[in-house]
This record gives C-alpha cells, structure tokens and sequence, in this order.
C-alpha cells in the first residue's frame, strides 16, 4: 500500500512540474510579444519628455494655473474685505451726515417757533388777548455775527459746529487725565461737534495726538499767566472772558467743566428758549427749581413769619448760552468783577442772573432755564441719593458732574464704570461726601 502510494506521488508531482514549466514559458512568450508591440509603438519610451501622450510643460501648466487661481482667489477676498471695510467706514459717515442733518432739521424748527414769537412781540404793537393767552417773550433774538472779531477762530468753527452751536471746554495741563476721560466719554456718545481751548502747549499737542478738536488762543499775557499755571476756580474764571468771541461769531456754547462725564448727547435734550440754560447745584426738586423759605423772626409777634424764595445756585461749570445782547452782557460784568477782584466766579454768575435791579444798581435782564437735576446731574445728586434708590439707578443721565468732590478722577471714572461698563457695584465704595 506504501509502495502504491509513493509511487502515485511521484507521478502527480512530475506532471504539476511539467505544468509549472509550460505556464512559465507561456508568460515569457507572451511578454516578449508584448515588449514587441510597446518598443514598435512608443519607441522613445511611455514616460519620455518627448511622448506626444506625456507633456511635462503641460503638467507644469496646469499646476501653476492652479497656483496662480489659488493667488487670484486670494487677491479678489483681499480685495473684497478692502471694498468691505471701505463700504463700511462709508457707512458709517452717512450716518454721522444723517444725523447731523437730523440736528439741523430739529433745530430749525425750534428755532422758527422761537422765530415766530419774536415776531408777536417785537413786531407791530397789538392789545392783550384773553385771560390766560398771553405770554412774554423768553427768547431774545440772536446777534449779527461778526467774522472780523477772530477769522481764524470763526474758520475752526464753521468746520465743527453743528446747527451753530457746539461743546466748549477750557483745559491745561493740571487737568489732562480729567480731560481724557472727558473728551473719550463724549467720543464714546459720538458728538461731534466740541472743541478744546487749550491753555497750553502741552494740552494742545496731547489733544491733536488724540485726534481731539482743539483750539489755542493768540498770545495774551494776561490770559495766558493764568491759563497756564492757575487752579481750577482761576481757569474756570477765564471762560468768561474767552466766551464772548464765540458770541460775537454767531455760536450757542455749551460751556463745559472737564470734570463732567457724558453719557448722552445734551443737545438732545436743550429747549433753547432762553438766553442761559444751566444745570443745577440742587439736589432736589426744592432746591434745584427754588422754594418759599420761611423765616421765623418770634420777636415780631403777628408778622413773625417772613417768606423768602430761595434756590441753590446755577453751576457755572456747565451751562448753555445763546449769542444774545443779555448773554454778551453777562459775560461781560463777570469778568468785569473778576478782574476786580478775588471773587469766585460761580457766585458771580448767580448774582448777576438773579438780582434785581435796585437803587444803585440796574439788574442784568436775561432770561434763563434750569436744567433737569436728574439729567443734568451734579455729584451730589448721584452719590448721596441716585445709587442708594433701585428706581433712580436705572434712570440714565445725559452728563455727570463731579462738582462737589475733590477726588474727581477716581469718580469720573467709577461713573464710567457703572453707567457704561455695567458694574453694578462700581460707585459703593466712595462716601457721599469728602473725607
């Protein structure tokens, strides 16, 4: 049975050998065969540089074209992103024209009803009409403006003033880092139309590299020794003298402390119909818009109650006037008595406005308004009442004035803080007062 299966085996292994055989020389055959056909068709070879099936130059094209619209599209979404930008800076000045012409619109209409009642009573002479009809004139009629006063002044001006009128502020190097805050909060509101007289060189240079509209006056000794090394009350007592050119060419002023911080646009919120529009040093209804203060005098018996009027004073550190003889006039008699003498201009101000004429004296006859104290908000108001009642924290302020406090910045910049940045907690640790 061994010798069987041996020998079985021995047979099929010389047939799978002979088979083996002829499959490997079919295979030599038929490559042979091939070889022929390729070395007859493609002499040159497939992948030679001069086969008419196998551009090189093509392949290098076609890359390159890929590269260069790769680059192409690059260009065009540069491109795109620069037309992009461009569209939107554009944008962005429309709309600073729209609203300005916005202003202009408002304002002439305000200012042709203001136009309107001038006419009533300064025209022709007529009678009364009925009980509870008649009204006095409040808004005086604006001067001629006079160019020649101070061209250069009345050309920065044309350039900056919206519907004529604009944001003043004095400044000098005492008070940069308060007028930084000052100027980016109103950057931040987006008014445009404010200038900077600058006291000194320094201020003028820091507003130009902060792309500030600033102001410096012609040389003026007198001017310039105060503007330049004098504290607040002997700077604030300048504006006075330096206000009557803008007058004079024909500008509303808003006349502004650096120590103010803005949170809206205050021209919004202007009635312009009188001479003098300023805010308040109050702190309430009573004492900001006046009250009948009694006065117990015991000794005199049946009479011994005397009624007095009384309200807390203007603040001369912010406040808004029209280019009317009354308002010239009032520029003028303080400076008059400031030069005269070491008076403190707010209390000047507030005397000339609100006393009567008398024996000896013929009082100023210029009409004037008193701001929203809750709008137009002094320190006072703020940190003593404001933060300390839930209803009053969500009403937003036009401006906040840092008047009654000597640690100005730390609370300009609180405010900032609380009513722009939203840091409930920003204004709790000052006190209401000073320490």
């Amino acid at each position: 049975m061994i010798g069987r299966r041996d020998g079985a085996l021995m047979r099929n292994n010389s047939s799978n050998q002979s088979l083996l055989k002829s499959r490997i020389a079919i295979a030599i055959a038929i490559g042979m065969f091939l070889g022929c056909i390729f070395a007859f068709f493609f002499p040159h070879g497939i992948f030679s540089s001069n086969s008419p099936h196998f551009d090189h130059n093509h392949l290098t094209r076609s890359i390159s074209q890929v590269v260069s619209t790769s680059c192409e599209s690059s260009d065009s979404l540069n491109m795109l992103k620069a037309e992009f930008v461009a569209a939107s800076e554009k944008n962005a000045e429309l709309k600073k024209q729209v609203n300005v012409l916005i202003e202009k619109l408002r304002l002439a209409e305000q200012g042709k009803d203001h136009a309107e009642k001038q006419v009533l009573v300064l025209g022709e002479p007529h009678k009364a009409g009925p009980f509870g009809t008649v009204q006095g004139l409040r808004t005086n009629p604006t001067v001629v403006p006079d160019d020649s006063v101070n061209p250069r002044l009345a050309n920065i001006l044309e350039k900056i003033a919206v519907g004529k009128e604009l944001i003043v502020a004095l400044a000098n190097s005492n008070v940069k880092d308060m007028l930084e805050v000052w100027f980016k909060s109103i950057q931040k509101v987006g008014i445009p139309n404010y200038l900077v007289v600058a006291l000194d060189d320094e201020i003028a240079k820091f507003c130009e590299s902060n792309d500030v509209p600033v102001y410096k006056r012609d040389p003026d000794k007198g001017i310039d020794s105060v503007g330049k090394t004098g504290g607040n009350h002997a700077v604030s007592g300048l504006k006075f003298h330096i206000l009557r050119e803008f007058l004079q060419l024909g500008y509303s002023v808003l006349l502004s402390d650096v120590d103010i911080v803005y949170l809206q646009n205050p021209f919004h919120y202007l009635y312009r119909d009188s001479d003098v529009e300023s805010m308040s040093d109050g702190h309430n209804n009573m004492t900001a818009y006046g009250y009948n203060d009694v006065f117990d005098e015991p000794a005199m018996g049946w009479a011994r109650y005397a009624h007095t009027m009384r309200i807390w004073v203007y603040n001369s550190g912010f406040f808004y006037i029209r280019p009317t003889i009354p308002s010239i006039e009032l520029l003028d008699r303080v400076a008059n008595r400031l030069s005269r003498g070491n008076a403190w201009d707010q209390a000047v101000f507030n005397e000339e406005l609100f006393f009567p004429s008398h024996p000896g004296y013929d009082g100023l006859y210029a009409s004037r308004r008193t701001m929203d104290f809750y709008l137009f908000m002094n320190s006072k108001v703020l940190f003593k009442t404001v933060r300390k009642n839930a209803n009053l924290r969500k009403i937003k302020p036009v401006i906040v004035h840092i008047n009654y406090h000597p640690d100005k910045l730390p609370r300009m910049h609180a405010v900032v803080e609380f009513y722009v940045n939203g840091k409930q907690d920003a204004l709790s640790s000052f006190p209401d007062g000073s320490e």
